[in-house]
């Protein structure tokens, strides 16, 4: 079962980039608070040089407008009339945000306009350059497509494990005995799926149950607390869809095919196998070994294909000594 999430399908709100810039871009609000729910709909950014001096045809307005070094020495050598005249026809684009970079004080006359559009005017200490280069990124993952879907999500030797199933299957069981292994826990019972710029598919923890799991008897446990920094993930690339059945429901299917299936996440085919579930069966070493055989086939080592090839050699063979 899987949830689209369309909260920010095509567009993100100048708060969100707010909260995430915060952190990433030392962004900090100076005016314009008003204006947080302001959608950004593009995600590169606009040097508006040519707007400042007067010129407004084919002005992007959709998109961040960052004021540099050059916007700002321009503005500064413009008298207060000028420099006003400037900026209230800029600040009457509908503008989604501002950012001046470089840590400069920022003029009255913007703080003003800010307030009386309702547009959010943010600085932060980067250089220009490494601003817009950093920004570009994080944009890019707030923007991408996303959607929860439910499963936990596990990282062994390098690739991405989703362990789905219907409840009570033992899927956080199984990711547990993973993480004893020395793997690595990326997230339980929900995980969120984005489509990054490249087609792949990164899988990250939900905010609320990040680095938490909820086993059986036990409760919710935190995962570092006990195993360590080093059992958990921020995200991983999703390689393998592992999908836990009863026996019974195995036995319905064509074996074969169990273990040459794909799912498709937003377009995106990622190989999944199905695994029945039975008293006494270590899912987690099963696992373990379906994630390593998904390792092998990524370096062009497949052991199916491998197997084909030697039966089908073998049966040539004893054709041709029976001839």
């Amino acid at each position: 079962m899987k949830k689209v999430d369309r909260s920010n399908d095509g567009y993100v709100r100048v708060s969100s980039l707010m909260v995430h810039g915060e952190r990433q871009l030392g962004l900090e609000l100076v005016a314009g608070a008003g204006g947080l729910r302001n959608i950004i709909r593009e995600g590169t950014v606009n040097r508006p040089g040519l707007a400042l001096s007067g010129f407004f045809d084919h002005f992007p307005h959709r998109r961040m407008q960052v004021l540099g070094l050059a916007e700002y020495a321009y503005l500064s050598c413009l008298s207060e009339k000028d420099r006003h005249t400037r900026l209230v026809d800029f600040f009457s684009r509908k503008l989604p945000c501002v950012i001046i970079t470089r840590g400069r004080k920022v003029f009255p006359e913007i703080k003003a306009l800010a307030e009386e559009n309702n547009i959010p005017v943010f600085s932060t200490k980067m250089i220009t350059m490494n601003f817009i280069n950093a920004i570009t990124i994080l944009m890019e993952n707030l923007m991408a497509p996303r959607m929860s879907v439910q499963g936990t999500m596990v990282e062994i030797m390098g690739i991405g494990v989703l362990i789905e199933g219907s409840p009570s299957m033992g899927k956080s069981e199984a990711a547990l005995g993973l993480i004893r292994k020395g793997y690595a826990l990326v997230s339980d019972d929900i995980t969120a799926l984005r489509l990054d710029s490249a087609g792949s598919l990164i899988g990250a923890p939900v905010n609320v149950t990040r680095y938490h799991m909820e086993i059986r008897g036990i409760g919710i446990i935190h995962v570092p607390s006990l195993f360590g920094v080093a059992s958990v993930r921020a995200e991983k690339k999703l390689d393998l869809v592992v999908t836990l059945c009863s026996s019974e429901a195995w036995k319905k299917m064509d074996q074969y095919m169990s273990v040459q299936s794909k799912r498709e996440f937003f377009g995106v085919p990622v190989p999944q196998i199905i695994l029945p579930v039975a008293p006494g069966r270590d899912m987690s070493n099963i696992i373990e070994t379906a994630a390593l055989d998904q390792r092998l086939k990524g370096l062009g080592h497949d052991a199916t294909k491998e197997l084909d090839e030697k039966l089908i050699q073998g049966m040539d063979l004893g054709k041709d000594a029976s001839e």
